[in-house]
């Protein structure tokens, strides 16, 4: 099968994002209702289970990117992520990726399905990411698209696990805003002083 779409532009965003933090901003809150050092931890995780699950590699449950206190994010984690995030990126480039079911995080679901779900995490912990230390985030309209059609159909309370309850955001709104909404994001969040923005869901 032909890949249906490109990986690359999403998660070279994601790492330069992950590439320009500073250590002062580690503990800064995100719109993932946790800082940033555990988000960063979380993309490290999950690049490596949704590459895997483009090989059919089986990581098993305990492989699962949950979120954690960000303490076990290695030293090197400028270097690590952005590297796993392009491993990510390169597996899915190939037809076979594409074929059957996979695994990811001791998830069973077609191949197609977990690609997008890779897309979805990516760019939506990127923008988290840039929001919570003031970066700015470019999504290709491409890869917005693919995810407005991937999440229209999500239910008002989310999806246990994976989706928070959703944010209302009127069909005139920009797409990002639109694709933010379903996934329990409000698309003006910005980070205040001891507030770590409840309304987010991951």
């Amino acid at each position: 099968m032909h890949p249906e779409f490109d990986l690359s532009p999403a998660a070279d965003a994601l790492a330069d994002i992950v590439t320009a933090i500073d250590d002062t901003r580690l503990d800064a809150p995100t719109p993932a209702d946790i800082p940033v050092r555990a988000l960063i931890e979380h993309v490290h995780g999950l690049a490596e289970a949704f590459r895997a699950a483009a090989t059919n590699e089986s990581l098993g449950a305990s492989a699962a990117p949950e979120f954690g206190s960000g303490a076990t994010l290695p030293a090197e984690w400028r270097t690590a992520v952005p590297a796993r995030l392009r491993a990510l990126a390169r597996a899915w480039q190939e037809p076979a990726a594409w074929e059957g079911d996979t695994e990811a995080g001791g998830v069973t679901m077609p191949a197609p399905v977990a690609a997008r779900v890779a897309l979805d995490e990516i760019v939506i912990h990127a923008w988290d990411l840039a929001r919570a230390t003031g970066q700015e985030l470019k999504v290709d309209d491409a890869d917005l698209a693919v995810l407005l059609e991937f999440l229209k159909d999500t239910p008002v309370e989310g999806t246990p696990g994976l989706f928070g309850p959703t944010v209302p955001i009127g069909s005139a709104a920009p797409v990002l805003h639109r694709v933010l909404g379903f996934t329990g994001r409000d698309p003006f969040w910005l980070p205040r002083h001891g507030d770590s923005a409840k309304r987010a869901a991951r």
